[in-house]
């Protein structure tokens, strides 16, 4: 079951993607809110070089405005897709440097990032000392 705080990023993901969703270059939408309660929103940049999913760009948008670590993040698929699960490159990127995050995935429930990749490995350099 999700909580209000989790239904509100869903919401606020899919307006985005309602809004900025052009089917090509803009096919997913992600929302994350931080300890402080702050949500930071992204779109991916669909590019033939492999551009950012919308996940990574909303996690630089957050490390680029806020100390806070992410709590929560979820993304949203264009067309009524819904709520999709990160990529491997995303879940690996978020347990690097939000190991604690929580990703709301489809079936309606939120789960620490690392029961999303079994034997996780950890970047040593994003570890501490």
């Amino acid at each position: 079951m999700l909580t209000a705080d989790e239904q509100e990023l869903i919401a606020i993901a899919t307006e985005l993607i309602s809004r900025r969703g052009d089917g090509v270059d803009h096919t997913v939408a992600a929302a994350a809110r931080d300890a402080s309660g702050t949500i930071h929103t992204g779109v991916n940049l669909h590019h033939f070089t492999g551009g950012p999913c919308a996940e990574v760009v909303v996690m630089a948008v957050a490390v680029s405005t806020s100390n806070e670590r992410l709590t929560t993040i979820v993304a949203i698929g264009d067309r009524g897709r819904g709520v999709v699960p990160p990529c491997g490159r995303c879940r690996q990127i978020m347990a690097d440097y939000f190991p604690e995050v929580k990703v709301i995935v489809p079936g309606g429930h939120a789960v620490p990032v690392t029961e999303l990749l079994p034997f996780t490995f950890f970047w040593p350099a994003r570890q501490e000392p």
